[in-house]
């Protein structure tokens, strides 16, 4: 369903290329929570952003391919891109609150992409927001960061995709709404053949949401394995106290 193979990602300055990633390889299998694990500044965001074509051209250049339901992502036109945005993929930025444009009020989101009205309030009330009623008539800019992410999530789910990848989900909220976020994920993934991708530095969620886990470091990426067996293998790259089972 989901192929990447990418050489190279540069960043262009000053018409200098600068290598920040390569020989990036893996496969999403369906119905499965897969997590890449990285410190501060390993490059997890730019990943993700140069899978779903989100690197801006002027300023990032892209080698290889990256392969969703047979269709090069890299290959489709501006508008077969951004149809696959709409309706089979979604990306919810760490930086939810300027994901939005703050210009419109929440309602045109949910208006512009949701797909069965009746699912907006029970998902509303599930990640403790107000009701529609009233956050309809929010501007992004009225949220907290906390909110947007979780607005961000809810759309992803209302527009039924079959995959959604998350930016750093925990960064922004409370324990309590990172169960939430916990449940809904893997209620998500059990359904025909969708699947999450997450990038963060949140080893303890990681290890009790992922079916596979990576580590990106030194501008590579490693195998993805299950839990237990890449906790073993980097057993001396994480403090011991994070991996202890809670």
């Amino acid at each position: 369903m989901f192929k990447a193979a990418l050489n190279e990602i540069k960043i262009i300055s000053k018409n200098e290329e600068k290598n920040l990633l390569s020989n990036i390889k893996f496969h999403l299998e369906p119905n499965q929570i897969f997590t890449i694990l990285g410190k501060n500044g390993s490059g997890k965001s730019t990943l993700i952003r140069a899978l779903t074509g989100l690197l801006d051209k002027r300023f990032y250049s892209v080698s290889g391919e990256v392969i969703f339901n047979g269709k090069n992502i890299f290959s489709m036109d501006q508008k077969s891109l951004l149809e696959l945005r709409r309706d089979k993929i979604k990306y919810i930025f760490q930086d939810a609150v300027n994901s939005f444009d703050h210009l419109k009020k929440l309602k045109y989101y949910f208006n512009s992409f949701v797909k069965d009205r009746k699912e907006i309030e029970p998902l509303l009330e599930y990640f403790l927001l107000p009701k529609k009623e009233e956050l309809f008539k929010l501007y992004p800019y009225e949220v907290s960061g906390g909110m947007a992410q979780r607005i961000s999530f809810v759309l992803a789910l209302l527009t039924h995709p079959q995959i959604i990848f998350l930016d750093e989900p925990t960064s922004g909220i409370d324990s309590a709404i990172a169960n939430l976020f916990l449940l809904k994920m893997k209620e998500f993934v059990k359904r025909e053949n969708n699947s999450i991708i997450i990038v963060m530095q949140d080893l303890l969620f990681a290890k009790k949401a992922s079916d596979k886990i990576a580590y990106l470091s030194n501008g590579t990426l490693s195998e993805f394995q299950f839990p237990d067996k890449f906790f073993i293998a980097n057993q001396k790259t994480f403090p011991a106290e994070l991996l202890i089972e809670n």
